[in-house]
C-alpha cells in the first residue's frame, strides 16, 4: 500500500489497533475481527521472538484476504530491525521513541514512519527528520492538555495518541477534542481473557463501536 493511502486511512478511520501474539492463527483471528469491525490500519507489535515470522505470515495473509488493509510493524528500536521488516513488505513502521536512522530508512522505502515523542523538541526533530505523523506516548502520562496546548505553536502537527486511550465516548471525545489525528488502541481492545476465550465477535464489536465514536465526534 502506498504511503499516502496509509496516512489517509489512519486519519479517516481514526483508530489503529495494535496487537501481538506468537500464535499466527490467533493473530489472524484478531486481525480479521478488527477488519470486520472497520479497522483499515493495523499495527502488529514486535514484542516476541517469533514476531518476524508471524508478521510475514500475516502480511501474506492480509494482502490476499483483507483488501484495503494497511499492516504495519510497531516497537521497532533500530535501523537493522526496521530494514528487515521493510524488506518483508511492511506498510508502515512505528517506533516507541525518536530514532532518525529508522526514519531515514522509511523515507528511502517511501513508507510512513511514526516515531514516539513526548516533548516539543522531539516533535520538531521528528518533523525535521521526515515524520508526517508522530506518536504521542505514553498518552496517559502526557495527557490530552498537552495535545491541546501544542496545537497553538504547532497547529499542523498530526498526532496519534497511544497509551491510556479507552474505547469509550469520554476517552475518544477527550483525545479528538484535544486535536488528535488518530489514536492507537491495544489492550483495551484486546483484553487477554477475551483473546484466550476466542471471543472474536466481542473484538469486532468493540472496534466497530470505537470507530463509530470517532465518526460521531467528528460529525458533532
Amino acid at each position: 500500500m502506498d504511503r499516502e493511502t496509509t496516512l489517509i486511512l489512519i486519519n479517516e478511520i481514526g483508530i489503529v489497533p495494535l496487537f501481538y501474539h506468537a500464535d499466527i492463527e490467533i493473530a489472524k483471528e484478531v486481525i480479521n475481527a478488527s477488519y470486520r469491525g472497520g479497522a483499515r490500519a493495523f499495527e502488529f507489535t514486535n514484542r516476541g521472538e517469533n514476531a518476524y515470522n508471524v508478521f510475514t505470515a500475516l502480511l501474506a495473509y492480509t494482502k490476499e484476504s483483507l483488501p484495503g488493509l494497511s499492516l504495519g510493524i510497531g516497537t521497532i528500536f533500530d535501523v537493522e530491525t526496521a530494514q528487515k521488516f521493510i524488506d518483508a513488505g511492511t506498510d508502515f513502521i512505528v517506533t516507541p521513541f525518536f530514532n532518525p536512522e529508522v526514519g531515514a530508512a522509511c523515507l528511502r522505502a517511501n513508507i510512513p514512519w511514526i516515531p514516539g515523542v513526548s516533548t516539543l523538541t522531539e516533535i520538531y526533530n521528528a518533523q525535521q527528520a521526515g515524520a508526517e505523523v508522530v506518536k504521542l506516548f505514553p498518552g496517559e502520562v502526557v495527557g490530552s492538555a498537552f495535545v491541546r496546548a501544542i496545537r497553538g505553536p504547532m497547529p499542523k502537527i498530526k498526532i496519534m495518541v497511544t497509551g491510556g486511550v479507552q474505547p469509550t465516548r469520554e476517552s475518544i471525545n477527550e483525545w479528538f477534542g484535544a486535536g488528535a489525528y488518530a489514536v492507537g488502541l491495544g489492550s483495551n481492545l484486546f483484553p487477554k481473557d477475551v483473546v484466550a476465550e476466542g471471543n472474536f465477535p466481542w473484538i469486532e464489536q468493540k472496534v466497530a463501536e470505537s470507530i463509530a465514536l470517532v465518526k460521531e465526534f467528528r460529525q458533532g
